[in-house]
């Protein structure tokens, strides 16, 4: 049945991750198949590498998946539609393991490089030539995969956050300025790449690529927007003896959240711990940076992170 994920089926459960597809995947996907129709000699074949793609994205998210749980974050679901493939995951306090989470999905890219070049190396399929020789479908389809692979790292690593590279970018400039302000540069260098990839677009005239440069744009827009609340928090003055447990970032002091009954504006860790208005008593917070909710108590006995 269709649930979760925005309309979303979901297809299977691995290790604790549910696998959805959304239900405009199928109708692209025929159109997609149609279209590559005339590179093989059957539609089966056409089917296969459109299949095949989504198959090293499905791969490639579970390389984060992995990486995600190994550096102790939590991961629960990936989401398979027309524009890739989306994974849901926790926020990541420390440098060190979010840039290794979003290295992840590029270093399955480069696994899949070295198998797919190995079987093409064995079976004597050139891999620079613009046209193959006389082969049959099998061999075809195994070269254009090896292109695909090569085609999703690079534009995984383009600097444009929430991609990978643009997540790279972020964790690099976090070494030197904040966790707010170096998500800030970081979609800055984010919208002036989605431009170039819009002009790329316009240059081959590829409504695909327009597409995707589009809502990169308003991935970005959002970001923006996201960013300049975290400097503003930046700003506000913390409450330094407490972390949240996710993140551990500083939670600020004064009424910056809303109690979820009547809507009053109220100091979460302020005692007594309820709605001054309404008297609704809140056991636990969210936290501003990373928005997970956690009991009041567990903030205490956070500790900050640095790397």
């Amino acid at each position: 049945m269709f649930t979760g994920r925005g309309k979303s089926l979901r297809l299977f459960r691995v290790s604790g991750v549910d696998v959805y597809v959304h239900w405009s995947w199928l109708f692209v996907a025929l159109w997609q198949i149609e279209n590559r129709s005339h590179v093989y000699s059957s539609l089966t074949s056409a089917a296969a590498e459109y299949l095949g793609l989504f198959a090293i994205l499905l791969i490639c998210a579970f390389g984060k998946v992995m990486a995600t749980r190994q550096v102790g974050g939590r991961a629960t679901g990936v989401l398979l539609w027309p524009l890739g493939c989306t994974t849901y995951v926790s926020s990541l306090p420390r440098r060190g393991a979010e840039l290794w989470r979003a290295a992840a999905g590029p270093l399955v890219n480069v696994g899949l490089f070295l198998v797919f070049t190995a079987l093409l190396w064995l079976d004597g399929i050139p891999l620079t030539a613009k046209s193959l020789p006389a082969v049959d479908d099998l061999d075809r389809l195994l070269r254009n995969l090896w292109f695909l692979n090569i085609v999703v790292l690079l534009f995984n690593l383009l600097p444009i956050y929430p991609l990978d590279g643009g997540r790279i970018l972020r964790t690099l400039l976090w070494s030197f300025l904040s966790r707010a302000r170096s998500l800030y540069v970081a979609v800055l260098c984010g919208f002036l790449a989605t431009l170039a990839l819009g002009y790329w677009a316009l240059y081959r005239e590829s409504i695909w690529i327009g597409v995707l440069a589009f809502y990169l744009f308003l991935t970005c827009r959002r970001n923006w927007e996201r960013a300049k609340g975290l400097v503003v928090l930046e700003r506000l003055p913390q409450r330094k003896e407490l972390f949240c447990p996710s993140c551990h970032a500083h939670p600020p002091i004064g009424t910056h959240w809303r109690c979820q009954q009547c809507g009053t504006r109220i100091d979460a860790f302020a005692p007594p711990s309820e709605c001054p208005q309404c008297k609704t008593v809140f056991p636990g917070t969210q936290c501003q940076y990373c928005q997970e909710s956690h009991p009041i108590a567990a903030w205490a006995a956070g500790s900050p992170l640095t790397s």
